[in-house]
């Protein structure tokens, strides 16, 4: 048994020599997320302002256009910061921010899930309205529309618009932030390497 133990443990410290696998995926992963939901800011900047600061039908904060900008920047500037590795910490900072607003001002009230399914333990409660609905629109495409080229590529959903996602990426920027940009692939190593040897 030692002797397994052993193996075991002279195996995982090989793995060690690929820890910048885990920051690097991260980053890759959380790049397109961030840079998209900029951009969309960007293109539709007017009515995200107008989305953040109206109480009745958005989100109803002080400053929206500061607001707005900040957002925006925040994904956009975020999201390039995270591709090259720099200043990741620094960049998740804000990112991690705009997580925090996304989770209990958007998306808090429709509970966890993002998609609804029934089979979920955390379904929401008005999860088998959806569900229904969602039958009912199918049967009105195989009816009167052409649902196989809608569902060639993926099956309908309805969305929740939960806090699942953006849970997600928060824990993804919080373990960036712990861990840094990685070895080898980010600006933040080199730099380092260069400066703080």
């Amino acid at each position: 048994m030692k002797n397994i133990l052993i193996k075991v443990q002279l195996l995982i410290n090989k793995a060690a020599g690929f820890c910048f696998i885990a920051p690097l995926a991260l980053r890759l992963y959380l790049v397109p997320v961030f840079w998209v939901a900029g951009m969309n800011k960007i293109n539709n900047f007017d009515d995200i302002v107008n989305w953040f600061g109206n109480p009745d039908w958005g989100l109803g904060l002080p400053n929206p256009e500061i607001m707005a900008f900040l957002a925006t920047m925040a994904e956009v500037g975020g999201a390039v910061f995270l591709l090259f590795g720099f200043a990741t910490r620094w960049a998740s900072i804000p990112l991690i921010v705009t997580m925090v607003v996304a989770i209990t001002q958007v998306h808090w009230q429709n509970g966890w899930q993002s998609v609804h399914d029934l089979m979920s333990p955390w379904a929401a409660q008005n999860a088998e309205d959806a569900v229904s609905s969602l039958d009912k629109v199918k049967e009105l495409l195989k009816e009167h529309g052409n649902i196989s080229w809608l569902t060639d590529h993926g099956s309908l959903v309805i969305s929740n618009n939960g806090i699942e996602w953006a849970v997600t990426y928060l824990i993804m920027l919080l373990a960036l932030f712990a861990l840094g940009g990685g070895k080898y692939t980010s600006v933040d190593y080199w730099l380092g390497r260069k400066y703080m040897a």
